[in-house]
């Protein structure tokens, strides 16, 4: 590995750890010559991911691409860079582990989309402005609407079953 500080290929691991659920390992190194740290990821080399785009055309899946996508709609949030490397990592494993040699650029924006709540509304918010093209307030609104609804949904105290209300029918 190459320092890109001095360009010298005498350096030492100082560090290394697991990273993205053990998809990739993090590796903290330090060059020999001039002393600069710096970080390096390894991660499996898997199979080309063809991703078909809105006008057709393709072009391999780009992890850094999505990367450089979510963290712009992470800025200013409390999501870590180790949350994102680890959703980044889910999304990719989800993409590979359907098997198809192409997936459309649709599905990848469907999947961040289902997953991204999860991990910060600002974010998922942000990133639904770019990935649907709100032209206007009302694109956002219905947004807003959606997580305001999976809110309660997740909120609401589960229905007492029929035979639990006659039975305090009963004691009163």
């Amino acid at each position: 590995m190459k320092c890109h500080h001095c360009g010298s290929c005498d350096n030492k691991v100082i560090e290394s750890r697991d990273v993205a659920d053990g998809e990739a390992i993090r590796r903290r190194r330090q060059c020999l010559k001039c002393e600069h740290r710096f970080t390096t990821y390894e991660r499996l080399e898997r199979p080309s991911l063809v991703v078909v785009k809105r006008d057709g055309t393709r072009q391999l899946f780009s992890r850094e691409k999505l990367m450089d996508g979510l963290q712009h709609a992470c800025e200013k949030t409390n999501v870590t860079s180790l949350q994102l490397e680890s959703f980044v990592a889910k999304v990719e494993r989800e993409l590979y582990e359907r098997g198809e040699p192409e997936v459309s650029s649709k599905d990848i924006g469907e999947l961040v989309m289902t997953e991204l709540p999860g991990l910060s509304e600002v974010a998922y918010v942000r990133f639904a402005s770019v990935y649907r093209s709100f032209k206007d307030i009302t694109g956002f609104e219905k947004e807003l609407s959606k997580i305001r609804e999976s809110k309660l949904e997740t909120k609401s105290p589960p229905a007492k079953s029929q035979t639990a209300k006659q039975k305090s029918k009963k004691s009163s």
